[in-house]
Parts: structure tokens; sequence; C-alpha cells
């Protein structure tokens, strides 16, 4: 069980780190870093390159390899964010979720529940604890979509004619 759990496990996050690609394909196609976030891109890179030296000493090759492609994609995301955005962002602050990525939500999600079982069936805390927030933060992002649906904060209203 424990082999179909860690390919679960690497399809999930694999899909969770290519939601990023059309962020970058935005980005490419605008040449800026409008309504792009660039937190997550850091903190998974963050969590990728940790996850990667965990994986290096256990030795397990799932942490290994799916975590040296995350931290690609996400070092990837970071070049191309910094190199599209101006010398100042700023962060808008709006009960708004037009900035959140609803996909990334749903994968981060599947990523993380299926990694805390992973964890789970090998009785390892160290895979299962860092995971729950992934879960949590993704129940949260799930509300906000529900209670501020990304079309909501027209700035502007449709003329009738």
């Amino acid at each position: 069980m424990a082999p179909l759990l860690g390919a679960v496990c690497l399809a999930c996050t694999l899909a969770m780190f290519g939601t990023g690609l059309s962020d970058l394909r935005q980005m490419l196609a605008t040449k800026s870093v409008e309504n792009i976030q660039f937190l997550p891109f850091l903190t998974t890179n963050a969590n990728n390159l940790s996850w990667l030296g965990y994986g290096c000493l256990k030795p397990d090759w799932t942490l290994i390899t799916v975590n040296t492609i995350g931290a690609a994609l996400q070092t990837l995301y970071i070049l191309a964010y910094l190199y599209y955005s101006p010398a100042k962002a700023k962060i808008v602050r709006s009960k708004s979720t037009r900035c959140l990525s609803f996909p990334l939500t749903v994968t981060t999600f599947l990523a993380s529940t299926s990694w805390t079982l992973y964890g789970l069936q090998l009785n390892d805390l160290y895979i299962m604890v860092p995971n729950v927030p992934g879960i949590v933060t993704s129940v949260v992002r799930f509300w906000l979509f529900r209670r501020y649906p990304p079309g909501q904060d027209k700035a502007y209203r449709l003329l009738h004619t």
C-alpha cells in the first residue's frame, strides 16, 4: 500500500507545483506580475528545499524526486516574478479572492492530505505534521472562495441598454 500512496503523493504534489505554470504563462504574456502573489512561490520553494534535505537524510526517493522537481519549478517562478515585478511591488488587501488561485488551493489540499496519509502510514511525524498546515490553510481558502467569490468585487456596473 505504501508504494501506491507514495505515487498518489507524487502525482498530487506535482499537480500542485504545476499550477504555477499558469502564473508563469501570464507573467510571460503580460510582462507583469499583476494579480500574482510572490509569497506562495517563496514559501513553497523553502518548503521544497527543506523536504529535499530530509529526503536525502532518510533516504526516501519519493521525497527526493518530488522536491527536486518542486524546487526547480518554484525557482523558475521566482526568477520570472523578480524579472517582471516593479521595483516596489504592493500587496492589495481586499475582500476578494481574485488574487487567489483556486487550482492551487485544490491541489495543495490534495497534496497535503496525501502526504499526511503517507506519513501516517509510515508512522513518520516528520512527514505528517508539516503537511497539516497545508490542509488547514486550504480549508480556510475554500471558505474564502465561498464567502468572497472572485467576480463579486467588480469596480464597475454593467449598463443595461
